[in-house]
């Protein structure tokens, strides 16, 4: 027999399941979106558009910008995919255990039916958030470094020394490096 205070916390962990696949698929789109927009900017940086170099963007549109608003525009920038990549994994633990309750309880009840398909809904949004944790960790990780280079390049640039080395395909395109070579 169990008390009520363990049947609210059953009944209210169930409640959540909705909210967190949602949460979840959400994730996995960004993921998917951030994923895109990285390979354009990436696309961009490696054909030495103005367009893939944000922060150096920013700032020829506003000369008077200096080194921490640039950091803070980069820091906003990588913020929520940050999130994302911390967040998902906790909401892929949390859909993995709600499930659990039930599948449990069917497997007592000699339900197989029902464990199957709660163990299929346990597995399947761990794995989305997994990955959607992943592709996010990921970009997070790629344009953090550019955005380290493109920070180290402009302050050079404002101290009025010559720009850091940085990675050939982050300066220029290839094109032109074979030419300059």
């Amino acid at each position: 027999m169990t008390n009520p205070i363990e049947m609210a916390m059953y009944d209210i962990s169930q409640f959540f399941l909705y909210p967190v696949l949602l949460a979840i698929a959400a994730l996995f789109v960004h993921a998917f979106y951030a994923l895109g927009a990285f390979a354009w900017q990436a696309w961009q940086r490696t054909q030495g558009k103005p367009a893939g170099f944000e922060l150096h963007a920013l700032r020829r549109a506003d000369p008077g910008c200096d080194l921490v608003a640039l950091e803070t525009v980069a820091v906003k920038r990588l913020e929520f995919a940050r999130i994302a990549t911390r967040v998902a994994p906790m909401l892929g633990l949390v859909a993995t255990m709600i499930p659990m309750g039930p599948a449990l309880k069917a497997l007592a009840d000699g339900a197989l039916q029902d464990v199957s398909r709660s163990l299929m809904i346990a597995f399947s949004a761990v794995i989305l958030a997994l990955l959607a944790a992943a592709i996010s960790f990921t970009v997070v990780n790629v344009r953090k470094r550019w955005y380290a280079v493109d920070l180290a390049a402009i302050e050079a640039e404002l101290a009025g020394q010559a720009a850091p080395q940085a990675p050939p395909a982050t300066v220029m395109p290839l094109k032109k490096q074979e030419a300059a070579a």
